[in-house]
């Protein structure tokens, strides 16, 4: 029971920490940003930040690497089940795994951000779907299939961050049954809905 209590104030202190250095990510670049800062914006002594981390850059990269491997958790229980799998249940996976790391998702897509990190997140993705995709379907990467990748690609982070822009009000199915539609159907879904 004591060991379950020291686990829960480890995991609470660290969420702090993390929302706290989110907050002032969104402010300023991680070189500006002093231990002190950080801890007093969180109510946590200097000490005990220093018992998890050597200084913000060893937490931001310890952070990223927790978010990086939780993504690609999500990527390989569906990777490689890529056309058989339900797309609607793995995109409600990956906007409910934003909604659990907003403050963080908020800062990698917000500028000037941290495009390196945001980068490994899409060639995390890449490596997965698409070479699964063209495995399943026989086919050669194209200059076609790659122009197709990055526009769906980049349509699926227009909406994560618009859903992050608007304060996240919608729940993640809503959101994954828009983008389910939006990369099946495309805009012609929408036409008698416009019209």
């Amino acid at each position: 029971m004591i060991r379950k209590n020291i686990d829960r104030r480890v995991r609470k202190t660290k969420q702090q920490l993390q929302t706290g250095l989110a907050q002032l990510l969104l402010q300023k670049n991680i070189d500006k940003i002093t231990v002190s800062e950080l801890s007093d914006l969180v109510d946590i002594n200097r000490g005990t930040f220093y018992l998890h981390y050597k200084d913000a850059f060893d937490m931001l990269d310890q952070i990223e690497n927790e978010i990086f491997e939780d993504f690609c958790a999500i990527l390989n229980r569906y990777a490689s089940n890529v056309i058989e799998c339900n797309t609607r249940l793995f995109i409600i996976d990956m906007f409910h795994f934003i909604a659990k790391n907003e403050e963080m998702m908020h800062f990698i897509v917000s500028e000037p951000g941290d495009r390196a990190f945001l980068t490994r997140l899409k060639t995390a993705f890449k490596e997965k779907f698409l070479k699964h995709w063209m495995e399943k379907n026989h086919t050669e990467s194209s200059i076609e299939v790659e122009y197709i990748y990055s526009y769906l690609l980049s349509g699926c982070m227009g909406l994560m961050i618009q859903w992050l822009k608007t304060g996240m009000k919608e729940p993640p199915e809503q959101i994954a049954k828009l983008t389910e539609i939006i990369i099946l159907k495309g805009l012609s879904s929408f036409e008698t809905q416009i019209l």
